[in-house]
């Protein structure tokens, strides 16, 4: 089994799929790359066995045959080498001989047969996307999903196509994002919990992509194929929680106020607030919106007046900074509103411009109770 690559290609495609691979696994052979040589197709596999990324390379050789290289080992040789092509020789001493212009290299590589098997989706649903508009739905969500092994279906994202649109909802009983597309739809209706980690993947790889991703999905897993790559991964079992539920749609209370100037002055007064609970303290009347913090341990405050458009009752209203302050940089828009009704009801955040046509994100924060109102 022989042969050439070009260094920097292959360097290129194994860095994304190293992304895939856990730095303490269960099993050996999930430390290495699976090769599958066919002729002019080389076929490199990674896993962590929930989620498997594959990728297609072309090579020069007339070869067949297939092996599992040390991923780490490899990739630290791959980053030393400027461009240059690179010819693999599987020897009969159980090593794989890596010759290049300065010398040669031998790594031991592993059984092929030990590498798990992908798992083969029956009976699939399907769906197209555009790659940038899958990585920024991923993007403008994942961030509000939660980390608590308790509730595992909290910490994924939730994905619902309908034939009116398609929604992508994440959340950790704290903050909320719904972001939608009604410019695309779906021939049937069809929803599923997809994991953080393959969601990061797919977003590093998808930002600002124009070609279109194939998705197939069943009740346990999901593929996404696109160019020279294929992910497949297992999805979160449960049901996810009734997300609209918890939007209050009765709002009469509406603040609208440039973003980054809103999201400096958190920034700024949020330092001064109390390190457990972040809180800060919205107050609005008329064409003014206070914004204070404190912290009562260590005689810490801070207070900051803008100017602002304000429609409704004077408010007066805790927040968490820190999920404020994710909300905020998670947007593009120059102006924001703020939907609020009543102190202990959640507000909901909305971008006024910067959208596409057809794009819609409302992202919901549930208030801290402030104990001197």
């Amino acid at each position: 089994m022989k042969f050439i690559i070009s260094s920097t290609y292959m360097l290129k495609n194994l860095q994304t799929l190293g992304g895939v691979i856990n730095n303490n696994n269960t099993m050996p052979i999930l430390d290495n790359f699976l090769f599958e040589l066919d002729h002019n197709s080389l076929k490199i596999s990674a896993s962590d066995l929930e989620t498997t990324m594959c990728s297609a390379l072309d090579v020069e050789s007339s070869d067949q045959g297939k092996i599992a290289v040390p991923a780490r080992l490899l990739l630290d040789t791959l980053k030393s080498f400027p461009e240059q092509p690179l010819t693999f020789h599987k020897l009969d001493n159980h090593t794989i001989e890596i010759s290049s212009e300065q010398g040669k290299y031998a790594l031991a590589y592993a059984n092929a047969e030990d590498f798990p098997s992908p798992v083969s989706i029956e009976d699939p649903s399907q769906t197209v996307l555009v790659g940038d508009i899958l990585a920024t739905a991923i993007n403008k969500t994942i961030f509000a999903t939660g980390n608590d092994d308790l509730r595992p279906v909290m910490n994924g994202v939730f994905f619902r196509f309908t034939p009116e649109a398609l929604i992508f909802v994440g959340t950790d009983a704290h903050k909320l994002v719904k972001y939608s597309r009604t410019d695309i739809k779906a021939d049937k209706p069809a929803e599923f919990i997809m994991p953080k980690k393959p969601l990061n993947l797919l977003k590093g790889v998808l930002l600002g992509s124009e070609e279109d991703v194939q998705i197939e999905f069943n009740e346990s897993n999901a593929k996404f194929s696109f160019e020279n790559l294929e992910l497949t991964c297992r999805l979160v079992d449960g049901k996810y929680p009734n997300y609209e539920a918890v939007i209050p749609q009765e709002n009469p209370n509406t603040l609208t106020i440039d973003r980054s100037l809103f999201l400096s002055s958190v920034r700024r007064v949020s330092i001064f607030s109390n390190k457990t609970t972040h809180q800060i303290r919205l107050k609005i009347a008329g064409a003014e919106l206070n914004i204070s913090a404190e912290d009562l341990d260590y005689s810490n405050k801070a207070e900051e007046r803008l100017t602002c458009d304000y429609q409704g009752d004077d408010l007066t209203i805790g927040f968490n900074s820190k999920f404020l302050t994710e909300m905020l940089n998670n947007l593009n828009s120059e102006d924001i509103k703020i939907k609020m009704s009543l102190p202990n009801r959640a507000g909901i955040l909305t971008p006024v411009d910067g959208l596409e046509e057809g794009e819609h994100i409302t992202m919901l924060v549930m208030p801290v109770m402030l104990g001197n109102q």
